[in-house]
């Protein structure tokens, strides 16, 4: 179990070269261009503001940054996620552009309806919005 003791984190910047080949190269290119902004100004306000210690409020951030995945799992379901996941291996393991158009299609179907009660104002669980 992690101490939640006080520990000290140096803010560092990464410069990256890019490298196309790298399996993680989209998540290092935007950490390169985010790890340039001082995030400081504005943590130091909002702590000066809100009267919460900026070690309370980065930790807030790393946790609440740390966790988003099993988030939005838990908002989507995992049962839509299997369903996407299998409908883009599916398509690489064919290989074929036509069948990853159809999974482009797919899965633009599931999006379209996951917004549907992000779109309509007067959708609710159970009717359509014309009811």
């Amino acid at each position: 179990m992690a101490s939640s003791g006080p520990r000290q984190i140096t803010l560092e910047r990464f410069d990256w070269q890019g490298d196309e080949t790298d399996k993680d190269a989209n998540f290092k290119q935007e950490l390169a261009t985010y790890s340039r902004v001082d995030p400081m100004p504005t943590i130091e306000t909002m702590s000066r503001n809100l009267g919460i210690p900026v070690g309370a409020i980065v930790r807030y951030i790393l946790a609440r940054w740390a966790s988003s995945g099993s988030a939005s799992l838990l908002e989507v379901g995992p049962r839509v996620v299997r369903q996407m996941a299998d409908i883009v291996a599916e398509a690489e393991s064919a290989g074929e552009p036509e069948a990853k158009l159809q999974a482009y299609e797919k899965l633009t179907q599931i999006i379209s309806w996951l917004n549907v009660p992000l779109a309509d104002p007067n959708w609710r669980p159970g009717r359509g919005s014309q009811d």
